[in-house]
């Protein structure tokens, strides 16, 4: 008894991390949850819809299931799949790739973020990713031993400060982290800024890591893969996903694509992560992937709607909202409710007023460019987008002036 006594009395020994994630805590995704549970709070943080992806995708997972496509699938993607990618891409820039040595299938685009900086960059390579940026990319650059080196882009516009790029890159770079359209900002890349970053990338011989899940949800102008442009499909790799554009995300279905020799790279960093992905959505994939281009137009129309909602509603409240032309994502600026920073504030609306927002500061190398920026989303339906306005409306209330 005594000997259980003392074990259940002892102190638990320390957390063990390795160096090289020991910066990093629990996602602010978790935390921000979490929190929203406790308190019943109406989660306008995590991105994550809370409808359910079309029924045509959903059938085609059940019948592949029933058909026996249950064992490991070819760890670069079901060759369907691989051609199904191919098409789309085709569609989207004009780019003909060879599915077979040019697409990756992986599982979800985090998980294609990290086979990318797995296998294609070394240990003191510097990359350069713009901020905020999503919490996965320093991780995993950390994980791959890299440089992290950050271009700020700052509200109103989030501009990209293209000298202030060039004066970055070095005989040391070996790639930028490209994100467009961009979370947490909204902002979409302009052609002019693409081709800027283009000639730079051309100019030093800089590979291109673009992360591009937000393609259709483009509201505002035109989304340009920067592979597209002359010159640089040779030294990019495009990532994507599909549950940004279907609602299902769970189901962790990503890729990657790029020429043969940067592809080798991913996939051998792929084979050790996960090997494979789910074989019957990747199946499910396909039927997604080849939906009419009807899908995606009602798709953006409705999240039209939505992003009103909640814009309009916001600026009620009193928030200064800045412009997004792409994403379910907005910024604003929480200032004028008297909050210390932006971590006080996303607390104080989930306990006080019932509604979750994520706080931006996580998304910077420096907390500081972030601690007045929040982010909504508004991959919710148009109730729960209403039901959060009224709440802010009701218990928000603005102390600066």
């Amino acid at each position: 008894m005594a000997e259980n006594e003392s074990t259940q009395n002892s102190v638990p020994p320390p957390l063990q991390v390795a160096k090289r994630l020991e910066k990093f805590k629990t996602t602010i995704f978790t935390q921000m949850s979490s929190l929203a549970i406790k308190h019943s709070a109406i989660n306008l943080g995590q991105g994550f819809p809370n409808f359910d992806g079309p029924d045509f995708v959903k059938e085609a997972a059940i019948q592949a299931i029933r058909d026996g496509k249950n064992q490991y699938a070819r760890g670069c993607g079901v060759p369907e799949l691989n051609l199904a990618v191919a098409e789309r891409f085709k569609k989207d820039t004009n780019l003909v790739v060879d599915p077979e040595k040019e697409v990756t299938v992986t599982s979800g685009c985090t998980e294609a973020i990290a086979a990318t900086m797995l296998g294609l960059v070394n240990p003191g390579d510097e990359v350069i990713i713009f901020a905020p940026f999503y919490d996965s990319y320093e991780a995993t650059l950390s994980m791959a031993g890299a440089v992290t080196k950050s271009i700020t882009l700052r509200p109103p516009t989030f501009s990209a400060p293209i000298d202030e790029l060039r004066s970055l890159v070095s005989k040391s770079t070996r790639a930028i982290l490209l994100n467009t359209p961009h979370n947490p900002t909204g902002k979409m890349f302009t052609r002019e800024e693409l081709d800027a970053i283009a000639s730079l990338c051309i100019e030093h011989d800089v590979l291109v890591f673009s992360d591009e899940v937000y393609d259709k949800l483009a509201f505002e102008m035109d989304h340009i893969s920067i592979a597209s442009l002359p010159g640089m499909y040779e030294r990019t790799v495009t990532l994507n996903s599909l549950g940004k554009t279907f609602s299902l995300t769970g189901w962790k279905i990503g890729w990657a694509i790029a020429p043969p020799h940067l592809t080798w790279g991913v996939r051998q960093a792929h084979s050790f992560l996960t090997f494979a992905t789910a074989t019957p959505l990747q199946h499910a994939a396909v039927a997604a992937l080849q939906a009419p281009e009807s899908y995606f137009e009602e798709l953006r129309r409705d999240y039209l709607a939505k992003k009103s909602i909640l814009v309009e509603g916001l600026e009620s409240v009193g928030f200064k909202v800045f412009p997004s032309s792409g994403t379910y994502f907005v910024v604003v600026d929480h200032t004028l409710f008297g909050q210390e920073n932006d971590v006080a504030f996303c607390e104080y609306l989930i306990k006080e007023v019932g509604v979750v927002a994520i706080p931006t500061s996580v998304f910077y190398l420096n907390p500081e460019e972030g601690k007045n920026l929040v982010r909504f989303t508004f991959c919710k339906d148009e109730q729960t987008l209403r039901s959060a306005v009224e709440r802010m409306k009701e218990k928000l209330i603005i102390k600066k002036h």
